[in-house]
C-alpha cells in the first residue's frame, strides 16, 4: 500500500476532462484507479507509445480514456462484463470524442480473450482478481514482445503480502492472485516486478526473441 509520503509526491497531471470525470465517479462512489497507479499507468503509455492497448475492466471508462488521451495514435480494445458499466463507458468515450479509437466489448473476459487477436503493446488487468491466473495463458499469446502486462491491486489491502490478515472469506481470493505473482514471476518468457502502489502493481514485461525459442 502506497505511503503517504509517496503519496504526497505523486502529481496528476491528465487532461481536464478526465480529473472532471474522476471526480464525478468518485462522487457516486465508483471505485476508481489511484492517482499513483493512474500515474504510473500514464507514465508507460507515454514511455511505449503502443499502437494497441487491451484492458480488462473497463468500469465506466475513466483509465481507458486517460490512456487514449495520452497516445493520440494508439487504439483500445476493452473489456466489461457489467452491463450499465459497459453502457456508461461507451457514452463516457464518445463524450470525449474517443469512440473512433476505443472498442468497447461486453462479455466475460474468460470467453473474450481466446477470440482475440494481438499483438497489444501494452495490457492493463484490472478486472476479477481471482481470475488473473486463468486469463494469463491469453493474455502472453496476446502481448507483444517488448510488450508491458500491468496488474492492478494485486497486494489487496496488503492481505497478498501478509502485511494485514485477510477476513476468512477472503482466503480463496488471496490465493489466487498469489498464484497469479507465481506465475509471472516464474515464467520465462516473462522479466516481473511487483510495485507497492496504490493496492500493489504487478508489471511483466515480455522477452524479446522468446516466441523463437519455442
Amino acid at each position: 500500500m502506497t505511503s503517504e509520503y509517496i503519496r504526497s509526491l505523486t502529481r496528476l497531471r491528465t487532461d481536464g476532462r478526465i480529473s472532471k470525470l474522476r471526480e464525478a465517479l468518485k462522487d457516486r462512489r465508483n471505485p476508481v484507479c489511484e492517482d499513483e497507479v493512474l500515474n504510473y499507468l500514464l507514465m508507460t503509455v507515454r514511455a511505449l507509445a503502443p499502437a494497441e492497448i487491451l484492458e480488462i475492466g473497463t468500469a465506466e471508462g475513466l483509465s481507458g480514456a486517460a490512456m487514449l488521451l495520452e497516445a493520440p495514435s494508439a487504439r483500445l480494445t476493452t473489456i466489461e462484463a457489467d452491463e450499465d458499466r459497459y453502457l456508461k463507458a461507451k457514452e463516457n468515450f464518445a463524450a470525449l470524442g474517443l469512440s473512433s479509437r476505443a472498442r468497447c466489448v461486453f462479455g466475460d473476459a474468460a470467453d473474450v480473450l481466446p477470440a482475440l487477436d494481438g499483438p497489444f503493446g501494452l495490457i492493463f488487468l484490472d478486472g476479477p482478481k481471482a481470475q488473473y491466473v486463468h486469463y494469463l495463458p491469453d493474455l502472453k499469446r496476446l502481448l507483444r514482445e517488448g510488450g508491458v502486462l500491468i496488474a492492478d491491486d494485486v497486494l489487496l489491502y496488503g492481505w497478498v503480502d501478509g502485511r494485514e490478515p485477510a477476513p476468512k472469506k477472503r482466503h480463496s481470493l488471496v490465493e489466487r492472485i498469489r498464484e497469479y505473482l507465481v506465475a509471472v514471476a516464474e515464467d520465462e518468457t516473462l522479466i516481473t516486478s511487483v510495485l507497492d502502489i496504490g493496492e500493489g502493481v504487478a508489471v511483466s514485461v515480455k522477452k524479446r526473441g522468446c516466441e523463437l525459442r519455442k
